[in-house]
C-alpha cells in the first residue's frame, strides 16, 4: 500500500514538472547558419557560427509569440565575405507530446547584410524586411527548455539563409 502512495504522489509531482510553462521566456541558441548568393557570374557558398537571442510570450499551451535578435555570422567563400544579422519576430504553434514540444513557426525577418572582398572593404550594403519560417523541438522540465530547431530566413537578396540551432529558454511570470 505504502509503495502504490509513493508511487501516485511521484507521478502526480511529475505532471506538473512537466506541463507546459505559460509566461515570459528569455534563452540564446547558438547553430550552423548557411548563407547562398549567386548573381550572374559571381557566387558566394559558405556557412559558419550563428547565434541568437530569443524573447517570447506563451499565453496559451499551443500558441506563443517570439522574437529573436539572430546573427548568421561571416559565411566566407573565395575571398568574399557576407556578414548578416537581423531581428525576427514568430508566431509559434506548439504540440506537447509529453515532456516535448513539437513547434513551427512563421513570420518576419528585418536583416541587413554586408557583402565585402578581401583588400577591397564592403562591396554592397543591403537590408529588408522578408518571410522567416522554421520548425523544432524542445524539451522541458520545470521553467527550462532544451530547444533545436531549423530556420529558413526567405531574404529576397540572398539565394539561401539558413540556421539550425541548439539552445534553451527559461519562463518565468
Amino acid at each position: 500500500m505504502r509503495k502504490v502512495l509513493l508511487l501516485a504522489v511521484l507521478l502526480s509531482c511529475g505532471s506538473t514538472a512537466l506541463a507546459a510553462d505559460n509566461g515570459i521566456y528569455v534563452g540564446g541558441s547558438i547553430g550552423q547558419a548557411r548563407a547562398e548568393l549567386e548573381q550572374g557570374n559571381f557566387s558566394l557558398d559558405g556557412d559558419d557560427t550563428g547565434f541568437k537571442v530569443i524573447a517570447g510570450i506563451r499565453p496559451l499551451d499551443w500558441l506563443a509569440v517570439e522574437a529573436n535578435y539572430v546573427n548568421f555570422g561571416e559565411a566566407e567563400d573565395s575571398g568574399f565575405e557576407l556578414d548578416a544579422d537581423g531581428i525576427s519576430a514568430f508566431a509559434v504553434g506548439f504540440l506537447a507530446v509529453g515532456p516535448v514540444d513539437l513547434f513551427a513557426k512563421g513570420g518576419l525577418v528585418s536583416w541587413e547584410g554586408t557583402l565585402s572582398a578581401a583588400g577591397f572593404g564592403d562591396l554592397v550594403k543591403e537590408d529588408g524586411t522578408d518571410l522567416a519560417y522554421g520548425v523544432g523541438a524542445q524539451f522541458r522540465i520545470w521553467s527550462m527548455s532544451l530547444r533545436a530547431e531549423y530556420e529558413i530566413f526567405d531574404v529576397d537578396d540572398i539565394d539561401e539563409l539558413n540556421m539550425l540551432s541548439v539552445g534553451f529558454t527559461f519562463t518565468f511570470l
